[in-house]
């Protein structure tokens, strides 16, 4: 059966959301062509868009809320702090079939501080808050919120239960939580990914002492195994980094851990299913490159990873390259597999 074809089945769309396991937005990573290829991997994984802002939705020239419908279930995380603006985007992503929303409140870069949202609005709750009423005014889809355990000097577990308190108190009962705080000033964006330290049993009080919340956990997570383990104290693991360098971690997502019965994909089927969506892209005029650097990981960690890299690398940027590219790639990780 086609993807395409499971998805006219509903096969792949589920009319309640399992936040067992997500992919963690990632700017310039997670957009709907790698989205589409993870959703070849996983049927239950819940995707998300990457951050898209309130400025880009309602002034933008572009469409920003396009997604491929076989995405679903897909959650879009949105960038602002204007209620009114949140909640006008909450209405069009509603409108366009989109799943959940999510407010961003974990991103400590220099640009979205200056727009006023991302980790920064932790410090002011009652803004999230009254952001979230808004959204949620307007529209039934959840709208959620992803964010850190505390910033800069602000992260002791009282300023975290407050800032919990005081959006739950609008109605939000589901939080992404990133196990690390962020540092405003001083750390980049990727440096607060890794730098400061992870606290995940400061995420699992936050559970114990908050058992009507659904809790998921971002940060670090590397394995299913891994995954395994929070899943016994909280409600939801979230995955980024791995998910995207090591994409085929997703093949026994689940099977593992949502107790599918399906049979795993093989990397070489994820392969044929993706030349039909690449030769549309090519067609609609797009380039091979946008989608294959997606699918560089595919044989993380296997023989044959190296020339499959190098191959796409090499070859899938150039003037009229197509699915022969593809094709080729795999005939040089076969030919080590082999050799």
């Amino acid at each position: 059966m086609t993807l395409a074809k499971a998805v006219e089945n509903k096969e792949f769309q589920s009319k309640s959301i399992d936040r067992t396991f997500s992919i963690a937005p990632m700017l310039d990573w997670t957009d709907r062509h790698y989205r589409y290829f993870a959703r070849l991997m996983s049927a239950n994984a819940l995707l998300y868009t990457e951050m898209v802002t309130t400025g880009a939705i309602l002034h933008g020239r572009g469409d920003y809320l396009a997604y491929n419908q076989e995405e679903h279930p897909l959650a879009l995380q949105l960038g602002g702090s204007n209620p009114s603006d949140l909640a006008r985007c909450a209405q069009l992503a509603a409108e366009r079939g989109y799943d959940e929303v999510n407010l961003n409140v974990g991103c400590p870069s220099d640009r979205v501080q200056n727009g006023r949202f991302g980790a920064c609005l932790m410090a002011e709750p009652q803004l999230v808050a009254e952001c979230v009423d808004a959204m949620k005014q307007v529209v039934d889809i959840p709208v959620t919120v992803k964010t850190r355990i505390g910033i800069d000097e602000q992260d002791s577990y009282a300023f975290l239960t407050d800032f919990i308190d005081t959006v739950k108190a609008k109605g939000c009962s589901d939080f992404i939580i990133h196990a690390r705080k962020a540092w405003l000033q001083g750390l980049s964006p990727k440096e607060n990914r890794e730098i400061p330290p992870l606290d995940y049993e400061r995420v699992y009080q936050l559970k114990r002492d908050y058992p009507e919340l659904n809790i998921s956990i971002n940060g670090g997570v590397t394995s299913l195994e891994q995954a395994k383990t929070h899943l016994a104290q909280l409600d939801g693991v979230m995955v980024g980094r791995e998910a995207y360098q090591n994409p085929y971690i997703l093949a026994e997502v689940d099977q593992q851990l949502c107790g599918s019965e399906r049979a795993v994909i093989s990397r070489e089927a994820v392969i044929e299913a993706m030349l039909p969506y690449i030769e549309a892209h090519l067609q609609s005029g797009g380039r091979l490159n946008h989608i294959t650097r997606h699918m560089i990981g595919l044989f993380q960690g296997l023989p044959g990873a190296r020339s499959w890299r190098r191959y796409l690398s090499e070859n899938a940027h150039k003037p009229g390259a197509g699915i022969d590219i593809v094709k080729q790639a795999f005939q040089t990780v076969q030919l080590d597999i082999a050799g």
